[in-house]
């Protein structure tokens, strides 16, 4: 199984009741690469999955290509991909092997080839035991198994996931993704994964697509989506971000709690952001600006400290002490002036 190279052209789409779901957008995915798009509901990511996969068509003469055909106008039927829904859509009267082999026999696949092909993909997903079982004895997480399964039996061209994995417990849906991970790994498929938990996108996207009121806001691997959010928007949405207000004197920004330097491409702005990690808590001599505990939070490998520095938001702080922290006291802290961020909003 290979992928193929799909590119999305200028691809729009507005709603009957006139809603704009999707802005044109422009987006290139490579053979074999797993994309993730990212965001909060109603910002476009399924409706560009299901322009993809032939399911919704653009309204703005956009264009869907596969290894370079198009086939925007050709059917979800004919374009030869795989999905994986949130809700599993799987035959309620099928048993799983019924299920997996469906889209087989669909296409007039011979009897001992199907059940071969069947075979081997009930052993990847490791749910051999339950061949004959029906649907509806399944749990969660053996339902999603069948379902990618059953996606994958066909070798399909690309893979499409939408929010696979929203239904199941936090502790299956980690097992999941972990999985997940191998299974694109090992079949080398492109795939489309749209998702809003960014835990996931962060660990199984080549590249993520954050995406913003039907726009891509940043697209890039999730080092540069983290490391190097392109605005407000993105970095606010991945993960934790503080930010600071202050006056700039010089090249460091000074406010109520301290002073903090500035790197190069920070000087001028009165607007600062950090990560939680990139805090250090450091005697009071090596800080830059100190506060007082808000709140305190042991999660084993750290604790994750509220901190009042006297500024209008709080600061949040990744600290790998092992000491308790008690709310009310005085804390001082460092942070490397190439960890500074300044975005536009």
């Amino acid at each position: 199984m290979s992928g193929i190279p799909i590119q999305v052209q200028r691809c729009g789409k507005t709603f009957d009741d006139g809603t704009r779901a999707l802005e044109p957008i422009d987006l290139e995915i490579a053979a074999g690469e797993t994309i993730v798009l990212l965001g909060p509901s109603g910002c476009g990511k399924t409706t560009t999955l299901r322009i993809i996969a032939g399911l919704e068509a653009p309204d703005t003469g956009g264009r869907v290509l596969f290894d370079g055909t198009d086939v925007t106008p050709v059917p979800i039927e004919k374009r030869n991909v795989g999905m994986v829904f949130q809700s599993y859509a799987l035959f309620p009267n099928m048993s799983v092997a019924e299920n997996v082999e469906y889209g087989l026999k669909v296409r007039g696949m011979p009897a001992m080839q199907r059940a071969a092909r069947v075979k081997e993909m009930l052993a990847m997903m490791h749910i051999e035991p339950l061949a004959q079982r029906r649907i509806d004895q399944l749990s969660g997480g053996q339902r999603q198994r069948v379902a990618l399964a059953r996606a994958i039996a066909t070798r399909p061209r690309a893979l499409l996931l939408d929010e696979p994995l929203t239904a199941l417990d936090a502790k299956l849906r980690d097992s999941l993704r972990l999985e997940i991970d191998r299974l694109l790994r090992s079949l080398a498929i492109t795939t489309v994964y749209v998702t809003h938990d960014q835990a996931e996108a962060m660990a199984l996207g080549d590249r993520i697509a954050v995406m913003e009121h039907g726009r891509i806001a940043q697209i890039g691997s999730p080092q540069d989506i983290y490391s190097a959010p392109a605005s407000s928007f993105v970095a606010d949405f991945i993960g934790t971000m503080n930010r600071i207000t202050g006056v700039v004197q010089g090249n460091a920004l000074r406010f109520s709690g301290g002073v903090i330097a500035l790197g190069p491409d920070a000087v001028g702005s009165t607007e600062i952001m950090f990560r939680p990690e990139d805090v250090r808590i450091v005697s009071p001599a090596a800080a830059n600006f100190s506060g007082k505990v808000v709140s305190s939070f042991f999660l084993g490998d750290h604790t994750r400290l509220v901190i009042d520095t006297g500024d209008a938001q709080w600061v949040t702080v990744r600290a790998q002490q092992r000491t308790p922290f008690i709310s009310g006291e005085s804390v001082h802290c460092a942070i490397d002036p190439a960890a500074v961020l300044t975005l536009k909003s």
